[in-house]
């Protein structure tokens, strides 16, 4: 899309037909668009991937850590682009090397997010890797380019102080905004985020506007404090937050940054390209060596992967769109950069935004899906043993794990095996098959442990459904901030009181399991049933829809409901039958 939005500005601009003009309204709009755009960026970051295997008791050596790699792959990165920019100062095309090596160095983690997440691999420790980096390499890279157009503007010393200042009122105001997450007014202004309040949009984009003011009052760059505002608000929402991005997304995609993309095509000076000397020569030295200084640090994810991952790995890292683009537009506006070259990094972005995905699909192994099975219930009381002999009446697999602070109630008889010990030691879990695992319960009395065991279950083991006790307030929201579904006893109690009394049958049907019934979720990873109706589907034997959850949205399906690609389905239907469609719906 942003492609064609600098094609279209090509077209109309000084290169095309030349049937537009700049004038004040349109320039304040495409200013807004890219501050907009450095926003979005930065409300893109989650630093939470920073905190991926932190102060965990793994064996691996020092090298092999996720942050370590990525920060040793961008060093890397940043030291051969300025060998590249470099020369380019040699050749007389540019005047500060500096620049010229961090633009080589800047990535798009607006294109990698989604090409990882479409191919499931967003949470693996592969696509973690890889996020990481891109990471590193759009807010370092920001910030330095920000360093260096304050440097350049107004000399050395006193700008780069108030620089140092500004960096540091940020921190402080991520460190707030890591603590106003928590706070019961932000979960109070979260609920008058609908209708005609729209709290939460309000005070981004007041908070946007501040930062940038802020930014100019620091002789930093606008597009730098506008950035720095995404970043705050990213931490304020945390990453599960999709309500609040989707929205200013609307905004700023839907208005304002096409505007700014549009008028960056119109000043593309197609002549001035054609004129430059050695022009194709020049544009293939860069594409090779845009490529050259991702890859080639790549390799050193070697320490963890195969060679085959770290190769598509630097094919995927070396896309580059919204930040390269922007930069260039600010070296081009202070003289540092010509026409020409800033025709060339524009051509750069479009082919590798769009031939690195192409070449990362084909280069990556075909990831094996670990096939998740059995349940691990944490804890041994009067709910557990029910609940673990319900689960293997049902057939599912069930690890046991006693813990010492357990009453003395014993163990279930029928599951796969009891462990012994603490839930904070992963030896432990490892012991129950933890990554192998599709879901967990855990009613550890202790609730601190069990917030911590919780945390522990996702990030390290990756458990995709993790259900847990909660009796307090506190607890249950730190809970639910990390994706677990939180279950409290007396509301759970008076819950199951109302199903039999007002569903008599489904409740028979749930607790004596009548008839063989089974009532479970599919989730669609086979793509020949996105964009089909529900009418359409031949389910086995009598299985059928019950419910639809899509995102943070339940759906009461009907016949022209149209299923999409990662829908959580609802199914109800004899056990066998679910299963198969289980895996129908599975299968790639």
């Amino acid at each position: 899309m942003v492609i064609g939005e600098i094609f279209v500005g090509i077209l109309i601009g000084k290169s095309g037909f030349n049937i537009i003009e700049s004038g004040p309204i349109l320039e304040f709009l495409s200013e807004f668009g890219f501050v907009f755009l450095m926003f979005i960026s930065g409300l893109e970051i989650d630093f939470s991937i920073l905190n991926t295997e932190a102060g965990t008791a793994r064996k691996n050596g020092f090298r092999e850590k996720p942050l370590f790699l990525a920060l040793a792959a961008f060093m890397l990165t940043l030291a051969g682009a300025f060998a590249v920019g470099w020369m380019l100062a040699q050749m007389g095309l540019v005047q500060n090397f500096c620049f010229m090596g961090l633009i080589l160095s800047t990535t798009s983690l607006g294109i990698i997010l989604p090409i990882l997440k479409e191919r499931d691999i967003a949470g693996t420790p592969y696509g973690q890797l890889i996020l990481l980096n891109s990471l590193l390499a759009d807010f370092l890279t920001l910030v330095l380019l920000g360093m260096v157009f304050s440097v350049l503007k107004k000399g050395f010393v006193l700008n780069l102080t108030l620089f140092l200042a500004f960096l540091a009122l940020f921190a402080a105001a991520v460190r707030m905004g890591v603590i106003a997450r928590k706070t019961w007014s932000i979960k109070k202004f979260s609920r008058m985020s609908t209708a005609t309040s729209q709290i939460q949009v309000r005070g981004s984009i007041a908070l946007m506007i501040a930062w940038v003011s802020l930014a100019h009052l620091f002789g930093a760059e606008i597009i730098l404090g506008a950035f720095m505002a995404g970043v705050i608000v990213s931490v304020i929402a945390g990453s599960r937050d999709e309500s609040l991005r989707e929205k200013l997304d609307a905004i700023g995609f839907g208005f304002f940054i096409p505007i700014f993309f549009i008028m960056v095509g119109t000043r593309f000076d197609f002549h001035a390209l054609l004129q430059s000397p050695g022009t194709l020569v020049l544009l293939l030295f860069l594409i090779i060596a845009s490529y050259a200084v991702k890859m080639i640090p790549a390799l050193i994810f070697r320490l963890v992967f195969s060679w085959r991952e770290s190769f598509a790995a630097g094919l995927l890292l070396s896309s580059r769109l919204s930040l390269i683009i922007a930069a260039s537009v600010l070296a081009m506006d202070v003289g540092i950069i010509g026409p020409d070259i800033n025709a060339m990094i524009i051509l750069l972005a479009a082919f590798t935004c769009i031939a690195s995905p192409m070449l990362f699909a084909r280069v990556a192994p075909a990831l094996k899906e670990m096939e998740r099975n059995g349940v691990i219930v944490i804890g041994v009381n009067h709910l557990t043993v029910p609940l673990v002999e319900r689960l293997t009446l049902e057939g599912e697999t069930v690890h046991v794990l006693q813990c010492s602070m357990d009453s003395a109630v014993p163990p279930p008889e029928r599951c796969a095996g009891t462990v012994t010990g603490g839930p904070e030691d992963e030896k432990i879990l490892k012991e129950l098959k933890a990554e192998k695992a599709a879901a967990l319960v855990s009613v550890i009395d202790d609730p601190g442990l069990n917030v911590k065991f919780c945390r522990m279950a996702s990030d390290l083991f990756g458990i995709p459904v993790i259900v847990a006790r909660a009796d307090s307030p506190a607890v249950l929201s730190e809970l639910r901030t990390l994706g677990v579904r939180a279950i409290q006893p007396a509301l759970a109690t008076v819950l199951a009181l109302e199903g039999a009394l007002r569903f008599p049958a489904a409740f028979d049907m749930l607790s004596e399991h009548r008839g063989n019934m089974e009532i479970g979720e599919a989730i669609i990873r086979n793509r020949r049933f996105a964009g089909k109706a529900v009418h359409t589907l031949r389910l086995p034997g009598n299985t059928l829809v019950m419910g639809i959850r899509r995102e943070n949205n339940f759906i009461v399906p009907r016949g022209d409901t149209i299923l999409q690609y990662g829908d959580i389905l609802m199914l109800v239907g004899k056990i066998e039958d679910v299963e198969e469609a289980r895996k129908i719906f599975r299968f790639r």
